[in-house]
């Protein structure tokens, strides 16, 4: 028999705390800021009560990683930064120092690398986008590669402050929009209620699962050629792709079918006006790669308007809710549509006020 005594010691297997990745200067004064500001674009200062000065230079990467970049971006943080750095939300790369007169030439090191340094303050930050072909299993485009085409077209104003206040950008490559609210979002728009493949789907799914995965409930158990399946009543689906996700045999994403839609206005923070969620302003724009440039003129139109008519340390939505939305499109020399109101309020007592737990 094996003995009761315990010679082994548990080890953690779980991710380390963040606190080890903090600069010391950031660890000693954690929660004791004084303040902060912007000497330049692309770096911050924060100063500490203790009087302890730290400074962050941030800089733009193209999002799909190789190795070589990252051992480029780690020599960089081993020559200025004591080997600290990280990688914000939006795919940007941050170097921390207390050393001021390593600023300089850190940011012009990174410029001769191909790393444009800005983002900060009143410009146009990197994109919060979705995994795209490279990664998510449910994509119907590529969403780092719309990234890639629109921040080409949007170098200066990524490292220049000249808009109103910051503008987030996010990018999702399916409906269900994983890329949250922002200022402007690019997002897939299906079409056509998906295709059925009955021949697989009951070898391949869980019928009851790809049922419930549905928001409006338009899925519902059927027979086809005497095997399980499942159906859809496309007088109530949405297009949302949802079902794609639970069940493979159950394909939305076509390359004409599948386009985008332009969303403004959303927003996450309660600063100066409360959260908002995003409205359509663009859709049915073709989903052609590898420039997607249909997208990236769209964008461009409404913020160079953005940047034209915006008053100070206003946001996008807040801009939009002060000239009105008659104006923004003829501003922007966007279309305007019926189908852009949005008047959906079907199941909206038994789905949307129930307190069932829905995926």
């Amino acid at each position: 028999m094996s003995s009761p005594e315990r010679t082994w010691k548990t080890r953690e297997s779980g991710p380390h705390t963040y606190e080890e990745a903090l600069h010391p200067v950031v660890r000693k004064n954690y929660g004791k800021w004084k303040y902060h500001e912007i000497p330049k674009p692309g770096v911050l200062k924060h100063v500490a009560e203790s009087g302890d000065a730290i400074y962050t230079v941030r800089a733009g990467t193209p999002r799909q990683d190789s190795v070589d970049m990252v051992r480029l971006l780690c020599d960089v943080a081993d020559k200025y930064t004591d080997g600290y750095l990280r990688f914000t939300v939006r795919n940007n790369v941050e170097f921390i120092t207390p050393a001021e007169e390593n600023v300089e030439p850190m940011i012009k090191e990174l410029e001769s690398l191909g790393f444009p340094v800005g983002g900060t303050g009143m410009c146009v930050s990197s994109v919060s986008h979705t995994q795209g072909w490279l990664h998510c299993d449910i994509p119907a485009t590529d969403a780092s590669g719309v990234v890639k085409s629109m921040m080409d077209s949007l170098y200066s104003e990524f490292k220049d402050m000249q808009m109103p206040n910051k503008v987030r950008l996010s990018t999702s490559c399916c409906s269900i929009n994983c890329g949250g609210q922002a200022d402007i979002a690019v997002v897939v728009k299906h079409t056509r209620p998906p295709r059925i493949n009955h021949d697989h789907l009951a070898t391949i799914c869980e019928l009851p699962k790809a049922v419930a995965r549905c928001p409006v409930a338009a899925i519902r158990p059927t027979v086809v050629n005497g095997k399980k399946s499942l159906m859809v009543d496309e007088s109530k689906c949405i297009c949302c792709g949802a079902c794609f996700g639970a069940c493979p045999a159950m394909e939305i994403n076509h390359p004409e079918h599948s386009k985008f839609a332009i969303w403004v206005g959303g927003k996450n923070s309660n600063a100066r006006s409360k959260p908002s969620t995003m409205s359509i302003v663009a859709h049915n724009l073709p989903n052609n790669p590898p420039r997607w440039p249909e997208v990236t003129e769209a964008v461009g139109r409404i913020l160079t308007a953005y940047k034209e008519g915006g008053r100070p340390w206003e946001r996008v939505g807040e801009w939009i809710n002060r000239i009105g939305w008659k104006r923004f499109f003829e501003e922007t020399g966007l279309v305007f549509d019926e189908d852009m109101i949005d008047s959906y309020r079907h199941a909206r007592t038994t789905f949307n006020q129930s307190a069932h737990v829905r995926f």
